[in-house]
């Protein structure tokens, strides 16, 4: 992966984007630090859609969503039959 200051991001963007769709991620630091990376578009859309489970997924998984409680069956006492 290419190492990109910010200033020669910016100056060169064309030549970044070429890079990155070519020879792949492309890293930009400021001041030394990591601070983004630009990936290709086939790339993104992998990670989004490996990302976020199928509603397929969400239905079968065993997985509880929500937190409640119910109450216990045959706690409540039942009325009497009225005459």
């Amino acid at each position: 992966m290419h190492t990109w200051p910010v200033q020669d991001a910016k100056a060169r963007f064309s030549e970044l984007l070429d890079a990155c769709t070519v020879e792949g991620a492309q890293l930009i630091t400021r001041r030394g630090e990591e601070t983004a990376v630009l990936i290709p578009i086939a790339e993104w859309r992998r990670l989004v859609e490996t990302a976020r489970p199928s509603l397929k997924a969400l239905l079968l998984s065993d997985v509880g969503r929500v937190d409640f409680d119910l109450p216990k069956r045959g706690a409540h006492r039942r009325r009497p039959p009225s005459t």
